[in-house]
């Protein structure tokens, strides 16, 4: 039996008894009214109906004004459209305002619940597959988790992980969504002990890696340059959950040539990561060969203020031929207006890549700012803040216009972000590094089971800034503190996203390619 609660609005109400009558002994609440304005009151009154039955041909209100004023009122509750007039710009006028469903006069009870069952049933039966399908797939999931050994699967278990996160989200499966967060920690553990163990190896030996920060531009970006134009746009942490948000959106303009993978260097951090990209080189090599372009972590300045001429310097060892290129970055609202501005002019190039850093300003802010601790408490939350931003960004009115071009889109990032829960102390010198998920120092005292140690920077890529500097990096969702005021801090920082560690979340970065429908 449903318990959901109907409004029907018809000025011949008296002759549908019986249909009444036969959903009220199906389990359904049934509330009456003959005229628009009636039914602009019950709407206002209660604030759990679940669908609107609405006639279009009361007198006083039509049913297409009263529809209009519903939406403005409460715009997601579900109207079904009964008319008589099969008109077409009746109904194309009904079917623009969003009504979930139309129905032709006479109805009869079977028609009207039908249309319930298909409204509102539809949406519990789907949740209740979603949960069943889940815990068939549980248990498989637990299994992998303690299986799995290979670059390419890891990237497979973090995407089917994604999968049912979003899947589980839309169906509101609350308790199944606890579940899968348990199950994504153990997934970041073991994972963690995966990065830990090839990570080096990955270093010296290129060809057995995965594509990694410093070969994403040779591998995935550059063997596609001819003569379409390519416009890159990265996004500043952007997560792959992110991605899929965003996806529905970009895939209405745009077809998806390749939807691939990276795994982000060590720091997953923008100092790091980016400049390798840009650079086309572990961070160790680009202090050695362009160590006027390098800053160490301690040291005062911008810490990528020459993606661009690393950038110029990677095209010139890479490509044979002349290449015209840009590179554009947007960190302020007017700079971002500005490339929305002369996005088209891009397509003068061979390739342009525009860094939007918002996404890492907002996780960032969440850090600082209690309204949007409030706004973006969790991962739905977040992903929801993201998709808001994007429809309303001058970022999405530059992808609209390049649409009806012949150009080539690349979205990417340089690094993800974890929600962090588990405080790690850690002690060092003044000169150690901020960071809540890595530090570079001399005298560093830390829980080896919390972190991986990285003795010998050069072996795995880092510059070394004293002869006795060593990395360590957070695994999972763990994040350092210091002694000093550890309790508040530890607060402070507790339940923000945060990068520069090994986890699903960081590591594992989208790269896709995109091509106007």
């Amino acid at each position: 039996m449903s318990d959901a609660k109907i409004l029907w609005a018809d000025d011949e109400i008296d002759l549908l008894k019986p249909h009444l009558f036969f959903l009220e002994k199906k389990g359904y609440e049934m509330i009456t009214v003959t005229n628009g304005n009636d039914a602009l009151d019950e709407i206002e009154a209660n604030n759990d109906l679940d669908v609107v039955f609405l006639d279009e041909s009361m007198p006083g209100l039509t049913g297409l004004e009263t529809l209009a004023k519903i939406k403005e009122k409460r715009p997601n509750i579900p109207v079904v459209m009964i008319t008589k007039n099969e008109a077409e710009n009746i109904m194309e006028e009904a079917i623009g305002a969003q009504i979930a469903d139309y129905l032709i006069k006479p109805v009869n009870p079977n028609q009207i619940l039908l249309t319930l069952k298909k409204i509102i049933d539809n949406k519990r039966l789907v949740h209740e597959k979603t949960a069943s399908d889940y815990q068939i797939e549980f248990r498989k999931i637990m299994m992998d988790i303690q299986s799995v050994n290979s670059i390419e699967d890891w990237a497979s278990m973090y995407k089917n992980i994604i999968g049912w996160e979003l899947k589980l989200e839309d169906g509101n499966v609350d308790q199944m969504e606890d579940i899968l967060s348990m199950q994504k920690t153990e997934a970041n553990a073991s994972f963690s002990k995966f990065v830990e163990k090839n990570y080096e190896y990955w270093v010296r030996n290129a060809d057995e890696a995965p594509v990694m920060s410093h070969n994403l531009m040779r591998k995935k970006i550059l063997p596609h340059l001819d003569d379409t134009p390519t416009v890159v746009f990265l996004l500043d942490n952007l997560r792959y959950d992110q991605w899929k948000i965003l996806e529905p959106i970009i895939t209405e303009l745009y077809r998806i040539d390749e939807e691939d993978y990276f795994y982000s260097i060590l720091p997953t951090s923008t100092q790091y990561s980016r400049n390798a990209i840009f650079a086309g080189m572990m961070p160790g090599e680009i202090a050695k060969h362009y160590p006027q372009w390098w800053l160490n972590d301690y040291e005062e300045g911008g810490k990528n203020m020459k993606e661009a001429e690393l950038f110029s310097a990677q095209l010139d060892r890479l490509v044979r031929r002349e290449i015209k290129h840009d590179y554009f970055k947007v960190t302020k609202v007017a700079k971002a207006k500005q490339m929305n501005d002369q996005i088209l002019n891009y397509l003068q190039n061979d390739i342009t890549v525009i860094v939007y850093n918002f996404i890492d300003m907002l996780s960032h802010a969440r850090t600082e700012m209690e309204v949007l601790k409030e706004l973006a408490g969790d991962e739905k939350a977040y992903r929801s803040l993201t998709k808001s931003w994007f429809l309303n960004s001058p970022l999405w009115q530059a992808f609209q216009k390049l649409a009806d071009k012949k150009v080539r889109v690349v979205v990417t990032t340089d690094h993800g972000t974890i929600r962090v829960k588990q405080p790690s102390k850690v002690i060092a010198d003044r000169d150690t590094t901020t960071n809540l998920r890595y530090k570079v120092g001399k005298n560093l005292q830390y829980d080896k089971k919390d972190v991986l140690q990285i003795l010998e920077p050069e072996k795995a890529g880092l510059p070394r800034p004293n002869m006795s500097s060593k990395f360590i990096f957070a695994k999972n969702d763990t994040f350092f503190l210091y002694p000093n005021n550890y309790n508040y801090y530890q607060k402070y920082y507790n339940d923000t996203f945060q990068h520069g560690g090994i986890s699903l979340e960081e590591v594992i970065c989208p790269i896709i390619r995109l091509y106007p429908k």
